[in-house]
């Protein structure tokens, strides 16, 4: 019996040694998941955004310009355009300046249908009426039109190789409203060095005033500002953008507090600006003589401000 038994282990012993064999066989066969490669972005082009989910139905079309012998340390400049809502001419003007100084231009377009009218992107979505801003027309801080910044960032990070920390951001006419205003709402977001390009009007960083003119009945309301004036932020202007009465400027008694034309208005932001800061204020604020409010001179000349 105790043959039997021994030789009936053994048998057992060697069927499972067989079967954890061919297990063994079947797991070191099996293939491991490759992953896709990440699509590498050269040149000229466009790409579409839709994966940051506050925005995943309002599409994002993304130009960019990526210069030649760039590394994981070239510059990236977000480029925000104008009320035209036209980021491929935006793309197109910044491509010598690009090459110039060797950095990556990227410029998201807010298009009407996806981003319709100043709330949604000169005034970055805070409320869904700017103009009448109350706790129950707040909008949640996601959806703000300034909280996508960031993730677009880093959706374009990898396809450029690039080991970046921060951004820079040029803002030109609703771009510059756009780009000031996330510098005022967004703090903590991961921009560096901006430029504020010719705004038709401002949201003064003062508590007296009610929003959209100034920061009284918004978020910031009682926030603590001073961190707000180290930030490198640099106002630009033609010396020429002086006419009140150029298409879509804004005038009421609100806006023509700040000044009648945009030369002004840039000139009061600056200042205001300046005096409630009282301390540490490290603003600048450049008039390009012999321009007016063209975005192409305007931007080459922005480009000049970060880099030189």
């Amino acid at each position: 019996m105790k043959s039997i038994s021994i030789s009936l282990f053994l048998s057992l012993l060697i069927c499972g040694f067989s079967a954890c064999s061919s297990n063994l066989a079947e797991i070191e066969d099996e293939e491991e998941p490759i992953a896709s490669p990440i699509e590498q972005l050269k040149g000229t082009g466009d790409l579409t955004f839709t994966t940051y989910a506050p925005f995943s139905n309002q599409p994002i079309e993304i130009y960019y310009h990526i210069p030649e012998n760039t590394n994981s340390n070239t510059p990236i400049i977000f480029i925000f355009h104008g009320g035209g809502r036209n980021a491929e001419e935006y793309r197109n003007a910044s491509i010598s300046k690009a090459n110039e100084y060797g950095f990556i231009a990227v410029i998201p377009e807010f298009s009407n249908a996806s981003f319709p009218g100043g709330d949604s992107y000169n005034l970055g979505n805070i409320f869904t009426d700017g103009d009448n801003p109350s706790s129950a027309t707040l909008v949640a801080e996601e959806a703000w039109t300034f909280s996508v910044i960031d993730p677009i960032f880093n959706f374009i990070k990898p396809k450029t190789n690039s080991t970046l920390l921060k951004y820079h951001m040029i803002g030109h006419s609703a771009g510059g409203q756009f780009a000031h205003r996330l510098v005022l709402f967004k703090p903590e977001a991961n921009f560096d060095k901006v430029v504020i390009s010719a705004s038709g009007w401002y949201t003064v960083p003062d508590v007296s005033i009610d929003f959209p003119y100034g920061l009284k009945k918004s978020p910031l309301e009682n926030s603590d500002l001073s961190n707000l004036f180290i930030k490198k932020m640099r106002i630009q202007v033609g010396e020429l953008d002086n006419n009140p009465n150029t298409s879509g400027l804004r005038h009421n008694q609100y806006s023509d507090a700040q000044g009648f034309n945009r030369h002004d208005r840039a000139q009061h932001f600056f200042s205001r600006s300046k005096a409630i800061a009282e301390n540490s204020f490290k603003w600048t604020l450049q008039v390009n003589q012999g321009l007016d409010h063209s975005f192409a001179p305007a931007i080459k000349k922005a480009a000049d401000l970060l880099f030189k």
